[in-house]
């Protein structure tokens, strides 16, 4: 362990944390431009193979397995982290918490959605403690828990990120869909769930085959746009966002002149996405993010310029078909939304 980074990191968290705690924490990760490979045995399991049958193992042995350490990279990037990663704290990245999901990873900590986890993540939770919401995580709980590594987000501030770092190797998981091959397999690297990993991207990709056979040629001039209400709003986004990677790249549909101009994600008036006009409608809409417009999904469906649109006209608006707190670029929502949005594009 490098002592020096120890020090620094107690010392800018010397308000918060004590310096018992201090002295039990690994070092932070470390990055670099390059690719590395992550080893394949421990320094126990070197020791181990080497002994002689009826030896005594070496007693250093048990500390060069405690502080020994491993490298993993991600998007280009190299980290430096603790051999095992047995606790391990979600922050800030709602995709980690449906990757987890896909892998029955339990974490020690994560995130909280209005002061509780949402019922999707049921499976994962019953044991974890939250660190706070996605945007405010808890440092001080964070400290107490004492985890191996940490997963942020790639939207995380510069402050927030260098806080975290301090306590464990943190990830800034990417939020964009395109990565989320990528995601997977990062938590699975850290939890030894590769043939999971494989496996839920295999399948995918297989149920994609099967996808693109059964729409055929049904949809090729129709206009097929996924939004999500947040704050009573409209909320579009971008073609390599959200919910439209798995309609506009993996299914091939035509991309809507409106999806391909806007922002990341856009609020929009209902007058400008009218204009749009779509042939078919998936709507996104959760109580959790339209707590002071709770009404807004129904304000709309009454409104006459949504009624004036192709896909109102012809009931071909699907509201929720998956979890309305899904992300929509991650294994979990790609495979979720798949199977949903087939079934209902084939109608």
């Amino acid at each position: 362990m490098n002592s020096i980074h120890k020090t620094l990191g107690c010392a800018a968290l010397a308000s918060i944390l004590l310096l018992s705690a201090c002295g039990e924490k690994n070092d932070s990760a470390t990055t670099s431009g390059a690719a590395a490979s992550s080893p394949t045995a421990t320094a126990a399991a070197t020791a181990a193979a080497s002994a002689g049958a009826g030896e005594k193992k070496p007693e250093a042995s048990a500390a060069v397995t405690a502080g020994a350490t491993r490298t993993v990279t991600y998007l280009n990037k190299t980290y430096t982290i603790p051999a095992k990663t047995e606790k391990l704290v979600i922050t800030g990245s709602l995709e980690a918490m449906e990757d987890a999901l896909v892998l029955g990873v339990k974490p020690a900590g994560g995130i909280t959605v209005g002061g509780k986890f949402p019922a999707m993540f049921a499976p994962i939770t019953g044991s974890t403690e939250s660190i706070g919401e996605k945007s405010q995580p808890n440092v001080e709980t964070i400290l107490k828990l004492k985890p191996d590594v940490i997963l942020g987000t790639s939207k995380f501030p510069a402050d927030v990120s260098e806080k975290l770092v301090k306590i464990a190797p943190t990830f800034p998981v990417s939020h964009l869909s395109t990565d989320w091959e990528a995601n997977l397999n990062l938590l699975a690297e850290l939890t030894g769930k590769q043939a999971q990993a494989k496996q839920a991207i295999d399948q995918y990709k297989s149920d994609l085959e099967a996808a693109k056979a059964r729409l055929g040629e049904k949809l090729k001039d129709k206009k097929v746009v996924a939004i999500r209400i947040r704050a009573g709003s409209i909320t579009i986004y971008r073609d390599e966002f959200f919910f439209n990677p798995s309609l506009y790249k993996d299914l091939g549909l035509k991309v809507p002149d409106q999806i391909k101009a806007a922002q990341s994600q856009e609020t929009v008036s209902l007058e400008k996405f009218s204009e749009i006009n779509p042939d078919y409608i998936f709507l996104q809409f959760s109580e959790d993010e339209n707590k002071d417009k709770p009404k807004s999904l129904e304000d709309l469906q009454n409104n006459p310029i949504w009624k004036s649109m192709n896909a109102v006209k012809n009931n071909k608006v699907f509201v929720n078909v998956v979890d309305p707190l899904a992300q929509g670029g991650t294994a979990w929502s790609k495979i979720s939304f798949l199977k949903a949005a087939v079934e209902n594009l084939s109608k």
